[in-house]
């Protein structure tokens, strides 16, 4: 350090450290591309290539987030990211975020489009249904679309919704027909209303029919429709026919009113009414009853006279037989049975209940009775007569139902129904006929025979399918039993492969689920034997499936005992996914339990990362902490202030601001990676402004200390000088002293004693003093000689051959062990104790080594 200050006393002047001029002007020019690059990056707004291409050769990072801010479109979003992951944290997260953004928009707009789509393939469907449109709505609720697709959408929705409610419209317009085709058979309208009211529902269900949302209606309505109209028509038909009958015989009865009453016949228009086809009771036929019997009572009485109550009645009454002579006379009891047995039959009759009267009839023919009387055996007859016409008007009707039946047997093998359907259609058609023989009696041969041929014909596919079915039945068996026989043999196997036994077992269950339908009587004793199979080929299975359950179970345990803040846990989290994935892939669960378990580990794994994300978040946080710590200590230094006073309660002050600000600074945690390099380098720039106060202090101070030694060792030797001429004041030589100023102890101490030595030699002890200072003279040339070889400075060329013998003993010296070399600062410090008279050439080659090593003194 003296050394230093010498050079600077020695020249006169105080140059700035070329370290810290060095350090100022680079960071000038850095602050100058600093500036630059910045306003580079605000002028790249609008041109994003130029951005992305500046963001990747810019060194400042301020500068590169000013540009980043301009970046948008993904291509150029991804090149930045990519070249910015591992440089700059604040651009990366940046461009992350909004490539992540874009993406998601991205995704939504395609999932808004997939629904859009969806929309319109259910437009264009035929066959809409309202759970389609609800799933789209629970669809689109969690999509955000833009305002064009949102518009896009809310069209198609609002189609969709016409067609539902045109459905819903439609639906109940043919439940309404329905129901007004129903009504229709027993409204009691005429014949030609009941025409009329079934011509407006034919053309209400052709415009069903054509309707866009025809196929939207239930193919029951449509079955009950027709059913409804079946039977309206055959009541239009009954009510043609009857209205038929009608007109014949009112035909009859007008050309009998228009004869002559003379003309008539009684028992001749008895007869042509008789033949005459029969009407069913109601109002007109007892109207046309009435009117035929005025004209059978303006025609003459035939020769014998009819009971008035046989005249009263379109049917002739048969004579009653005289009872048959019993040897034994009828009982009370039978009589009454008797007519209990009639009282029940004209109850029928009058109820319509004809196979009830005809049993009964059956009855009174079987019963014994008594001798009726006259009015009793009218009422019988008549009651019979009854029964007749009632039977031969439902023989009538019968036949004209079964006409009706031979006709729906005959068109249904062109209505191409489903076999089910069909057969059903069949039996029911048969079913009619036989209730058709019970009511109305048996039906003739030759339409019988025409009824059975149309039910064989139209029966006939329906018979081939079923037939099919039945083979098909009897083929699903023969395979169930040999789904069976596999299932027992790899059963028997004891096979380890559980990989291959759980895809086995699967593969069989599945096989058995789409094997058909089987017969009934077979199917459960099938089932037994494929389920005894399988129990014994799943039981180690499940025994193994157990122990597997346990080992994701403990790799679940496992994961939880994990410390998310420890280094290694991410690798020891892969290493146990891995392991569940060798589980899964060795021994697949059951899904529902594999997926339980699945989810559990899952869920424990993502909750490790959470928390090492919590952490890491916390990290950031605590080293942005510590950056703003580290940021408020660079600022204090920077605007640090010494305060006035001398230089060495100055260079105290920056010791220690320095030493506090070191130790503040190594107490601060880690900062971000990204921000490391920055601080450090401002704190290094902060430091070293400091340092150079420092410095330019200690300059001062050492030359002051370099002068004030040179000073005062020139006065010695000035001193020393005077006591070898023989004269001297000492009173001038201790102001010149004081004069001076003081020098470090150790300096000042060897330099005193010398002085005082010196000064006391003053007077009478003059000579002895530069007798001694004259024998000290080889001792402090050859200190000097010494000094020189160790300080490597050149003493001259009338002492080389002295310093080549000195250079020997100092080797000789420096190789001897045990001794502690002395310092050059130390020799120095003897070299200025040594009192010795002093020449011009010596002093000088004192001063070149106070000026080469006098820097290592302290």
């Amino acid at each position: 350090m003296f050394e230093f200050l010498f050079k600077r006393s020695a020249s006169k002047t105080a140059a700035p450290d070329p370290v810290v001029a060095e350090q100022a002007a680079a960071s000038a020019q850095s602050a100058s591309r600093r500036a630059e690059q910045v306003a580079r990056a605000h002028a790249v707004a609008g041109d994003e290539a130029a951005a992305a291409d500046f963001i990747m050769s810019s060194e400042f990072a301020d500068a590169r987030l000013i540009a980043a801010e301009h970046v948008h479109a993904l291509p150029l979003l991804e090149k930045v990211h990519h070249a910015m992951r591992n440089t700059d944290r604040r651009v990366a997260k940046l461009m992350q975020g909004r490539i992540d953004l874009i993406r998601h928009q991205a995704a939504e707009t395609q999932r808004a489009q997939a629904s859009i789509d969806t929309a319109q393939r259910l437009l264009n469907d035929e066959k809409l249904s309202p759970n389609q449109v609800a799933e789209l709505d629970r669809q689109w609720q969690v999509i955000k679309a833009t305002p064009e697709l949102a518009t896009a959408f809310a069209a198609a929705r609002a189609a969709l919704a016409a067609r539902l409610e045109a459905q819903v419209a439609l639906q109940r317009a043919v439940i309404d027909a329905v129901a007004a085709a129903r009504a229709l058979a027993a409204s009691g309208q005429s014949a030609g209303e009941l025409a009329q009211a079934l011509a407006r529902l034919d053309a209400e269900h052709a415009q069903h029919a054509q309707s866009p949302e025809r196929a939207s209606v239930p193919k029951h309505l449509e079955t009950d429709f027709t059913q409804a109209r079946e039977q309206a028509q055959s009541a239009l038909q009954a009510l043609q026919q009857h209205q038929a009958v009608f007109d014949v015989r009112q035909a009859a009865l007008a050309e009998w009113q228009a004869q002559d009453a003379a003309t008539l016949d009684v028992d001749v228009l008895k007869r042509a009414w008789q033949a005459l086809p029969r009407l069913p009771e109601s109002p007109l036929s007892d109207s046309l009853q009435q009117q035929f019997a005025a004209v059978l009572a303006s025609a003459p009485a035939p020769v014998h006279a009819v009971p008035e109550a046989a005249a009263a009645h379109a049917e002739p009454v048969p004579v009653p037989r005289k009872p048959r002579q019993e040897h034994a006379p009828v009982s009370k009891e039978a009589t009454e049975q008797f007519f209990k047995v009639l009282d029940a039959m004209e109850a029928a009759l009058q109820d319509g209940l004809l196979h009830v009267a005809s049993e009964h009839d059956k009855t009174l023919r079987d019963t014994k009775h008594g001798r009726l009387t006259p009015a009793q055996a009218d009422r019988l007859a008549h009651v019979r007569a009854e029964f007749k016409r009632l039977a031969d008007w439902a023989r009538w009707g019968g036949n004209v139902s079964r006409e009706e039946l031979v006709k729906a047997g005959e068109e249904l093998p062109a209505q191409q129904l489903p076999m089910a359907e069909l057969a059903k259609k069949v039996g029911s058609l048969r079913e009619r006929w036989k209730s058709l023989d019970t009511l109305s009696g048996p039906a003739p041969k030759s339409l019988w025979e025409r009824f059975d041929a149309a039910c064989s014909v139209a029966y006939a596919p329906a018979a081939q399918h079923f037939k099919q079915l039945a083979e098909e039945r009897h083929g699903n068996a023969a395979k169930a039993q040999e789904l069976i026989a596999e299932t027992a043999a790899l059963a028997a196997e004891e096979s380890t492969d559980w990989k291959h036994v759980a895809s086995a077992s699967q593969r069989l269950r599945q096989a058995w689920t789409r094997l058909g339908t089987i017969d009934r009587k077979e199917k459960k004793r099938l089932d037994a034997e494929f389920g005894a199979a399988l129990d014994a080929l799943s039981k180690p299975l499940d025994t193994q499936r157990q122990i597997e359950t346990a080992r994701r179970e403990q790799l679940i345990v496992e994961v939880g005992l994990l410390k998310p803040s420890e280094r290694n846990t991410v690798d020891m989290l892969k290493a146990l996914q891995d392991k569940w994935q060798e589980l899964a892939k060795a021994l697949p669960l059951e899904r529902r339990a594999e997926q339980a378990l699945w989810q559990r580990f899952r869920a424990a794994c993502d909750d490790i990362f959470a928390k090492r994300k919590e952490t890491a978040h916390a990290a950031d946080h605590e080293r942005r902490e510590h950056l703003h710590a580290r940021e408020a200590l660079c600022a204090a230094l920077e605007t640090a202030v010494v305060p006035e006073g001398d230089d060495k309660s100055r260079t105290a002050f920056i010791n220690h601001l320095l030493r506090d600000t070191r130790a503040a600074w190594n107490a601060t945690g880690p900062v971000p990676r990204a921000s490391e390099a920055k601080i450090e380098q401002r704190y290094q720039a902060a430091v070293a402004g400091v340092q150079a106060q420092a410095d330019a202090i200690a300059e001062r101070a050492g030359a002051a200390q370099a002068n004030a030694l040179r000073d005062k060792l020139r006065l010695v030797q000035s001193l020393e000088a005077a006591l070898a001429d023989g004269g001297a004041d000492a009173q001038a030589w201790s102001e010149r002293w004081s004069a001076l100023p003081p020098l470090d102890a150790q300096y000042e101490r060897s330099l005193q004693q010398r002085f005082a030595a010196a000064q006391a030699a003053l007077g009478e002890g003059s000579a002895a003093y530069v007798r001694q200072l004259q024998a000290n003279q080889e001792r402090l040339l050859d200190e000097v000689l010494r000094l020189e070889i160790v300080a490597g400075v050149d003493s001259g060329a009338e002492f080389a051959r002295d310093r080549l013998k000195m250079q020997v003993e100092v080797l000789q010296s420096s190789l001897k062990s045990g001794q502690k070399p002395l310092t050059q600062a130390s020799q120095l410090m003897q070299l200025c104790a040594i009192a010795a008279a002093t020449d011009a050439r010596t002093a000088s080659r004192i001063e070149t080594l106070l000026r080469r090593i006098g820097g290592n003194v302290k």
